[in-house]
C-alpha cells in the first residue's frame, strides 16, 4: 500500500464504525491479520464485533505468567462463548530465569529501568514472535488514552514489524466501549467492576479512584504519567513506501 493510498484510506476510516474497519481488514487481509488482545473492555467489544463478521477471526495474547486470575478465567470464557481458539505466546523461561536471578521477583518496583527489563521478557519478545506472522494486527487503542497515543491513526505502518497495525477503536471513549459491551452481553473481565479500567499484569495493575486519569492504576508507583508504556505500542511515523506489497 503506498503512502498516499494509505492517507486516504485512513481519511476514508475516519468516521466508520469500527465493524466497518474490521470488515476492510478482514477483506484485505483474511487469515494473515488477528487481534492482538490483553482481554481488557476494549479488546473484547473488538472481538466480539469481529467474531460477528468472521467466526473464525484470530485473536492473540501474551501471557505473562503475572496475569489476574480473573484475567485467566476471562480467557476460558472466551473460548466457550466464541469457540476460538486463543494463540498464546508466552515469554522465553530462560529469560524469565535471568532476570529473576539478577534482579527479584518483583524488581520492577526497584526502578523504571527494572520494569522494562520485565516488559522487555515477558511481553516485547513474546509480541516480535506473535507478530512475525501477520500482515495486519488490530488493537484496542483509543485516543482517549492520553500519551502519545492520542495522535495514533486508524490504519498505521509498523515500522518496526513490517506490517499493518489497525486500531478500529482509535475515536471511541471508554463509555461507547462500555456501552458496546451492555448491549451485546460481552464477557468481560470482572475487574472492571472494582475499579480497574485497565489491566495488566497482577502486580503492576491497582484500581483507581473516581476522577483519575483512567491509565493511573498501570505502574501507579511510577511518577512520569507519560512514561507508562510498556514498548507494545510505540507510536511511529513511519509510513509505507512503493515497496509495501500488502
Amino acid at each position: 500500500m503506498l503512502k498516499s493510498e494509505l492517507s486516504d484510506v485512513n481519511l476514508h476510516m475516519e468516521d466508520a464504525h469500527p465493524s466497518e474497519i474490521l470488515e476492510w481488514v478482514d477483506r484485505r487481509f483474511g487469515d494473515r491479520a488477528a487481534q492482538l488482545s490483553s482481554f481488557g473492555l476494549e479488546d473484547m467489544a473488538l472481538f466480539d464485533m469481529y467474531w460477528r463478521l468472521n467466526p473464525k477471526a484470530r485473536v492473540m495474547t501474551l501471557d505473562t505468567l503475572r496475569l489476574p486470575t480473573e484475567t485467566y478465567t476471562l480467557l476460558d470464557q472466551t473460548a466457550l462463548r466464541y469457540g476460538a481458539r486463543i494463540e498464546t505466546f508466552y515469554p522465553q523461561m530462560d529469560a524469565v530465569i535471568g532476570m529473576v536471578d539478577s534482579g527479584g521477583f518483583n524488581l520492577f518496583y526497584k526502578s523504571v529501568e527494572n520494569r522494562k527489563t520485565c516488559c522487555g521478557v515477558r511481553k516485547v519478545e513474546p509480541l516480535n514472535r506473535a507478530l512475525s506472522g501477520v500482515d495486519a494486527w488490530v488493537t484496542g487503542l483509543r485516543r482517549d488514552q492520553g500519551m502519545e497515543r492520542g495522535r495514533i491513526d486508524i490504519i498505521e505502518w509498523n515500522e518496526e514489524h513490517s506490517n499493518y497495525k489497525v486500531n478500529p477503536l482509535a475515536n471511541w471513549t471508554f463509555e461507547q466501549v462500555r456501552a458496546y459491551v451492555e448491549e451485546y452481553d460481552v464477557p468481560y473481565n470482572e475487574l472492571h467492576d472494582k475499579g480497574y479500567p485497565s489491566i495488566g499484569c497482577a502486580p503492576c495493575t491497582r484500581a483507581i479512584d473516581p476522577g483519575e486519569d483512567l491509565r493511573a492504576g498501570r505502574w501507579w508507583w511510577e511518577s512520569d504519567p507519560s512514561a507508562k508504556e510498556c514498548g507494545l505500542h510505540v507510536v511511529s511515523s513511519a509510513k509505507p513506501n512503493a515497496a509495501s506489497s500488502a
